[in-house]
């Protein structure tokens, strides 16, 4: 019996998965839980309606082999459906020191984990190949984008093994990107994005003109979107570990537009190049995430 949408929906919830310890259980519990509730449209390339044939090649996931064709003909192909494109994942995954800061439920990391393995796992089910990359100064781990069976566990323990540590440097995971991977794809990067716009662009960008497309998830905590101090705090980089004292006035005042025209920089440089930007807070369901993937996914059909 599947759950009710009510219950399905719940599964979406950051304070819910975080009681989950299985960051496959995590993915699994998202992704049915956004497709409950998920209408049943073809924008969305769900359709499992028959599309052709074409010849198993080696890679291609045995569940898709058509047994009566072989047992008739002595050939063996796969069966292809509306809701395949040939497309793959790239997820890059921000594990510095800024990253482990939030909570409750979860760090902005946490958060970025749970995202990370629930596009791969979505995307996955699309039969896209899926790789992932996580860095901070390094690059600190690394695999390429697979479609073969088993592969999906690996990139989730990737994800899973993930921890907050050190500054953050983006020249460094793009310049691995441009050297290990050729073709054309979807690359995800998953950041709270502290950083100049124009240094960010200036990785971005060859990645665009070399046709990938990219989709940049800012994710924060929502005492960044929105603090509230009544009295004098004392604020520390956790990356430099320099500390400034704030006043209530400006955290109300100066501060609200100044992370609001950060933001918008951001999503201006992405717009600049034909990447995408999408602000996630941590607070928020996951289902508005993965939806902006499928229609990120859609226009490369």
């Amino acid at each position: 019996m599947l759950p009710s949408q009510s219950t399905a929906r719940d599964l979406l919830h950051p304070e819910v998965l975080a009681g989950l310890k299985n960051l496959d259980l995590v993915a699994r519990s998202v992704v049915e839980g956004f497709l409950i509730g998920l209408h049943r449209s073809p924008t969305f390339g769900f359709s499992q309606e028959f599309a052709e044939y074409r010849a198993y090649a080696e890679g291609d996931d045995p569940r898709f082999i058509d047994w009566n064709v072989y047992a008739r003909t002595g050939k063996t192909y796969i069966k292809r459906f509306l809701g395949d494109t040939n497309s793959h994942l790239m997820i890059l995954l921000d594990a510095s020191a800024s990253m482990g800061f939030g909570g409750p439920p979860v760090s902005k990391l946490r958060y970025g984990q749970f995202l990370a393995a629930s596009l791969s796992f979505l995307a996955a089910r699309q039969h896209d190949a899926v790789g992932c990359m996580i860095f901070d100064e390094e690059v600190r781990d690394y695999r390429a984008p697979s479609s073969r069976a088993g592969k999906l566990q690996g990139i989730l323990h990737c994800i899973d093994s993930a921890e907050a540590a050190v500054g953050t440097r983006f020249d460094k995971p793009f310049d691995k990107f441009r050297e290990q991977v050729s073709r054309r794809g979807l690359v995800a990067v998953i950041s709270d994005f502290y950083c100049d716009a124009e240094d960010l662009l200036a990785g971005v960008r060859p990645l665009a003109w070399h046709g990938q497309d990219v989709v940049l998830f800012q994710v924060l905590d929502q005492q960044e979107l929105d603090p509230q101090f009544g009295n004098n705090v004392l604020l520390e980089d956790l990356e430099t570990g320099k500390a400034i004292e704030v006043a209530p006035q400006f955290m109300r005042e100066a501060y609200p537009k100044r992370i609001r025209a950060h933001i918008d920089s951001l999503a201006a440089a992405a717009a600049s190049i034909g990447a995408d930007h999408v602000l996630v807070n941590t607070s928020d369901l996951l289902d508005e995430a993965l939806r902006n993937y499928l229609l990120f996914r859609q226009r490369r059909k």
